[in-house]
């Protein structure tokens, strides 16, 4: 018998919604600062994640963030991988957990970097309130998405582990 049949015979197959939830999540916080990072960031050119201080500092931050993303990204497909290794996947909940990822990330970014903290704004030289609307508005509709769908996930997904 192989290791990979003793743990699946160990562990017994049930869902394991916070692994399922928290894993996807990490995945859409990344894939949304990887979106940002790569269309606003790099394509555009409208702003570095920290525009207070030199280019090579606002670039330095570019990175950095990226870097944090791919390891969200990473983290989030190993906690994936190990439910679905222990054939506990809660579909239901990686799909809401991919959407609370993807709107949180937005409307942090959009409140607390743009606003609150002020590091950069979405573009400079322009009227940002129309720019403002849009960027937390998206993040708010994701965001309701994914609480609608993590409440219907709860439903329908027995709660263990």
């Amino acid at each position: 018998m192989s290791a990979r049949s003793d743990v699946r015979q160990a562990s017994p197959a049930r869902p394991l919604q916070s692994r399922s939830f928290w894993g996807a999540f990490l995945v859409g916080a990344a894939i949304m600062a990887a979106v940002d990072e790569i269309v606003f960031h790099q394509i555009l050119a409208w702003h570095h994640f920290f525009d207070r201080s030199t280019p090579a500092i606002g670039l330095l931050s570019d990175g950095l963030l990226h870097a944090a993303s791919l390891i969200a990204l990473v983290a989030g497909f190993f906690l994936l991988a190990d439910a679905r290794r222990r054939d506990a996947l809660a579909r239901p909940m990686v799909v809401a957990g991919l959407f609370v990822g993807l709107g949180l990330f937005q409307l942090f970014d959009g409140m607390i970097d743009h606003k609150v903290l002020r590091v950069h704004q979405i573009r400079y030289g322009v009227k940002l309130l129309p720019y403002d609307l849009a960027w937390i508005g998206a993040g708010v509709v994701l965001l309701v998405v994914g609480i609608v769908l993590t409440v219907r996930a709860a439903r329908l997904v027995p709660a263990r582990g």
